[in-house]
């Protein structure tokens, strides 16, 4: 699970085990008890919580935060990532659009904002925001994979197929982004040009036999 904002660095707990959270989770309550208040404290508490999968803690660690800092961009994200994972959509939303009205270049509030649109089925608003993303991030192969799998639900095949392309253009050789692509064009009924990547997987070192699954689809 990746929580890193551009405002806040979560890479002390990421390499940690579960039991070295909790005891890091002990010793921040400590220091926190010892202090009257402090953001970072508090924030590198739900950072933790997080990572520990307790969601309602981490939201109450960031609402406390954000009661006297609103605009604390870490807290934002923070807490709407918490809702979403408790299947909060709406109040998710409301935290990534006051985080994006801060700072409107973030690629990973834009993407969760677009994904709780998926989830509220405002589809419509979720491939807006994935088309901001595509402006905003011309260069990112995330941004086209992104909008290409929003694309292939709304079985808009010929823009999803597009995109593929163009997310493994920008990342050659991305076995997920081909495979992707492979499965759009057996929804399109394109077998042929499905095993034709195939085949590009193989010579490129993909093993034929993790592939057998696809392989069988394309004889169908």
């Amino acid at each position: 699970m990746t929580v890193c904002v551009a405002v806040m660095s979560c890479s002390d707990v990421m390499a940690q085990t579960m039991q070295e959270w909790r005891d890091s989770l002990a010793e921040l309550n400590r220091q926190i008890a010892a202090k009257p208040y402090s953001s970072d404290l508090h924030l590198r508490k739900a950072a933790i919580n997080l990572q520990l999968y307790q969601w309602e803690y981490a939201i109450d660690e960031c609402t406390l935060v954000l009661g006297k800092e609103p605009q604390n961009l870490a807290a934002l994200y923070y807490r709407a990532y918490a809702n979403t994972n408790l299947r909060r959509y709406e109040l998710a939303k409301n935290d990534y659009l006051a985080f994006l009205a801060v700072t409107p270049y973030n690629m990973e509030a834009r993407l969760g904002l677009a994904h709780t649109y998926m989830k509220l089925k405002q589809n419509g608003e979720a491939m807006d925001e994935m088309n901001r993303l595509v402006e905003q991030f011309p260069d990112s192969s995330i941004v086209f994979a992104a909008r290409a799998a929003l694309e292939k639900d709304l079985k808009a095949y010929d823009a999803a197929l597009y995109d593929w392309n163009q997310a493994i253009r920008l990342q050659p050789g991305n076995a997920d982004y081909m495979i992707s692509k492979v499965d759009v064009l057996l929804l399109m009924g394109k077998k042929s040009e499905a095993k034709t990547v195939l085949d590009g997987m193989v010579s490129g070192g993909t093993p034929r036999g993790l592939l057998r699954e696809w392989y069988d689809k394309c004889e169908k």
